[in-house]
């Protein structure tokens, strides 16, 4: 109650934001092992998305390296998927629900739109539908959602480091 009391008396912009854990939030966070495979897993999906980025934009400039760029994107797709199941389940320890947990509700909306946009390139693939063209430049598309989403959770991971800071760091 006195939070929401300082924060209402703030002028506009200046209130405290509201925290992205709770502190038994924190505790669940810091305690299950999904917030290593989460660590584990983010780096190495942006790494295999770096490389599979390079394979289409070669693929589209020279026409050459369509079965590399193609298995690339496949297998960036599958570490997305982990990476969603696991994130799902992450969530769900620390927050008691699967998906659309609050801190995490916009993160979460803008990666269906990316899981979307990943399952489509295999559902065309699969089903032949398009030219390869067609089908890395949706691909592409899928790309370009990833790293906007990527750059979200960037922005919450600095956000919940900020927030672990000793309160001296943080008065200053």
């Amino acid at each position: 109650m006195r939070r929401a009391e300082s924060q209402g008396s703030d002028r506009v912009g200046q209130g405290s934001p509201i925290p992205l854990y709770t502190p038994d939030q924190r505790r669940r966070r810091d305690a299950t092992c999904w917030t290593l495979v989460q660590g584990v897993l983010a780096p190495l999906q942006f790494l295999i998305f770096l490389v599979s980025l390079v394979l289409v934009l070669r693929y589209l400039a020279t026409g050459e390296g369509a079965l590399a760029a193609t298995v690339s994107i496949v297998v960036k797709t599958m570490a997305l998927y982990a990476i969603m199941v696991t994130g799902s389940i992450w969530e769900k320890v620390v927050f008691g629900k699967w998906l659309f947990a609050g801190p995490f509700f916009w993160e979460d909306v803008f990666s269906m739109v990316v899981i979307a946009l990943h399952t489509a390139y295999l559902a065309a693939l699969v089903a032949g539908i398009g030219t390869e063209r067609e089908r890395m430049l949706l691909a592409l598309a899928a790309y370009a959602t990833y790293a906007i989403n990527a750059g979200q959770f960037l922005l919450k991971l600095r956000a919940a480091r900020r927030e672990g800071a000793p309160a001296l760091a943080v008065a200053g």
